[in-house]
């Protein structure tokens, strides 16, 4: 997919899928960063949001309602004219700008950012770290830091490997009867390598989740009720040895010394 229109139509697809299951993967992980967006405003005043790599732009409106001003960053200009298009209807009065280029090169200038949201984006980037620093640089002293990316030994990641193989990805198309494109995933991390990166780049996780559980078949053809078994499942392993196979992890991040929301235990540790 190449297209503006086409992007934007599989953005749709993923948060309005007919299947229950593929449509609560992803929509699980939009409400918590929408929430996560909303909390870090809470917190503290904020002038400025950034999104690194906007995708289709599914989350600027929300960061248009309560910031200043918005701005998303892409090296890809195919999407950020998706996102342009998915935010033509926004009702927010903040304005949302559009960048074409690479955070590393230093396009935007230090400290100059209140909130980076960065959702499904590191595991397509091939140095994540030197990514990481990039968006802790740009930071503004009492920044926050929200970012999203797959699990490696997740279901869905550890069947992705097999599912776009020819002749099963167009079974799967038959199945869902909607599209399903590669993933292009090539540097999916563990936490402990996430945190290691992290703490390289000087942040520190001050909240952190997992969420998404998926098993075959069960999500294929389980509808409502393979869905509300999958979602049980997702909620009981939470926060247990066995969090490791829900799909995507979730953290909240800002540099040291800046205050943590209420109740939140700050988790500096690196060995995940």
């Amino acid at each position: 997919m190449s297209s503006a229109e086409d992007l934007v139509a599989l953005q749709r697809t993923l948060y309005a899928s007919r299947n229950p299951t593929r449509r609560y993967l992803h929509c699980a992980r939009r409400d918590w960063v929408r929430l996560e967006i909303t909390n870090a405003a809470e917190i503290s005043p904020v002038d400025q949001a950034l999104e690194v790599g906007p995708g289709s732009g599914v989350y600027l409106s929300s960061l248009a309602e309560v910031f200043d001003g918005v701005v998303a960053i892409d090296v890809e200009p195919g999407y950020l004219q998706a996102a342009a298009h998915l935010t033509d209807n926004s009702t927010s009065d903040s304005p949302i700008s559009f960048v074409q280029g690479d955070l590393i090169s230093g396009v935007l200038g230090r400290e100059s950012i209140d909130l980076i949201l960065c959702s499904e984006v590191i595991e397509h980037v091939e140095d994540s770290a030197s990514l990481i620093a990039a968006m802790a640089k740009t930071l503004k002293p009492q920044g926050t830091l929200i970012l999203t990316t797959p699990q490696p030994y997740s279901p869905v990641e550890l069947l992705g490997k097999i599912a776009f193989l020819p002749g099963i990805l167009q079974l799967l198309r038959l199945i869902y009867r909607e599209p399903i494109e590669p993933t292009g995933h090539i540097n999916v991390l563990s936490t402990a390598q996430l945190k290691a990166q992290f703490f390289a780049a000087d942040l520190v996780v001050v909240k952190e989740e997992r969420l998404g559980f998926y098993l075959p078949v069960i999500a294929e053809f389980g509808g409502r009720w393979g869905q509300g078994l999958l979602a049980a499942i997702d909620r009981a392993i939470q926060n247990t040895w066995l969090q490791g196979l829900l799909w995507t992890q979730c953290f909240v991040l800002k540099k040291p010394g800046s205050p943590a929301p209420s109740g939140v235990r700050v988790c500096s540790d690196v060995s995940g």
